[in-house]
């Protein structure tokens, strides 16, 4: 007997680039397990990911992170509908690490394979905690390599209104964290600091596209940041960490909220998400909870855990993908640079 929609259980793995993770996921919106193994502390040596050393460890731990988010749903595989998994956008290695093994126990029990586009899964995440969202709805995407704006038509279908020309968000807090001297990852440190700081101490640039005006750029801020802190160390001026922290971040969060805001009255939406490792930024949450309720938008976000990268994200993502049809072979490929509303 086919079951119910409800009751359909996907085991989702991720390993797009730090995080090996797995879950489990049933009816698309109930997480079960959510297993991750971080390797922030291994890569905070380097100053950032080392593709490669992500790779290995990815190998040391997928089977120990699947064996437990099994154990923790309190489902074996025989209990498992579809696997889902992250075959792109990311690194390669990491990725060609869950892929395989996706490929390798679906092949084993005779199960459906399910590849899914790792930018869909950030947007997914919001369905985890908001039982009533549902498309369309605009959603704000911004993570260590991408920042997109985007309407959420349905499940799995999305419209591009707007992306980065150069550094993704998250990527230039980083950047600027590491020129700061707060070291990696950047972008919690820089909003933990920011809130010792003056975010009016220096005025940085925020980039007018006029012929994209829903695009975003960073690259220049970025710059205007590394500028400011040459002058003050030729000029012997004293640098105040926290003071260029909340500056920086004050005109990065103005710009998405900005565009963001502008976007959702052109394309009357009533709904706004916000999705991505950058979404867990506190000051960006509140300055966009409080730009939506002057707007009239209910908005919505995932909590810290499912912004970061995570399965259970995927597991959604795949859900709504195993529904409509989608079935991948096994010649299903790791494509690092896999585009949004690209298959």
């Amino acid at each position: 007997m086919e079951k119910q929609k409800d009751d359909i259980l996907i085991l989702a793995i991720e390993s797009s680039c730090d995080e090996t993770a797995a879950a489990v996921v049933r009816g698309g919106r109930e997480i079960l397990s959510n297993v991750i193994s971080s390797q922030i502390e291994l890569h905070k040596l380097y100053g950032g990911v080392v593709p490669e050393i992500a790779s290995r460890k990815h190998i040391e731990k997928i089977n120990q992170v699947i064996e437990a988010a099994l154990a923790e749903a309190k489902v074996t595989l025989d209990d498992v509908d579809a696997v889902g998994v992250t075959y792109g956008p990311g690194l390669v290695g990491a990725l060609l690490v869950g892929v395989a093994e996706a490929k390798a126990i679906c092949y084993a029990r005779k199960l459906p394979l399910v590849g899914v586009h790792h930018i869909e899964g950030h947007v997914s995440a919001n369905y985890i905690e908001h039982p009533d969202l549902e498309p369309p709805f605009m959603c704000l995407i911004v993570s260590g390599g991408h920042t997109h704006l985007v309407i959420v038509k349905d499940y799995g279908e999305f419209e591009i209104l707007g992306r980065t020309r150069d550094d993704a968000a998250g990527e230039a807090f980083d950047k600027v964290a590491r020129a700061i001297g707060l070291g990696y990852p950047g972008g919690p440190k820089i909003d933990r600091i920011s809130k010792e700081g003056n975010a009016d101490a220096v005025v940085f640039p925020k980039a007018r596209l006029e012929d994209g005006p829903y695009d975003f750029s960073f690259s220049g801020v970025k710059s205007a940041v590394l500028n400011h802190l040459n002058h003050c160390r030729m000029q012997n001026i004293q640098i105040k960490e926290a003071d260029i922290a909340a500056s920086f971040q004050k005109a990065v969060v103005d710009t998405l909220v900005e565009k963001s805001m502008k976007a959702a009255e052109a394309y009357h939406m009533k709904k706004f998400a916000i999705a991505g490792g950058v979404a867990s930024n506190q000051t960006l949450r509140a300055a966009m909870q409080k730009a939506c309720e002057q707007q009239g938008l209910t908005f919505y976000h995932p909590s810290s855990i499912f912004c970061t990268d995570n399965a259970a994200m995927i597991g959604v993502a795949a859900y709504y993908e195993y529904l409509k049809g989608t079935r991948h072979g096994w010649d299903l490929n790791a494509v690092p640079n896999l585009k949004l509303g690209e298959r």
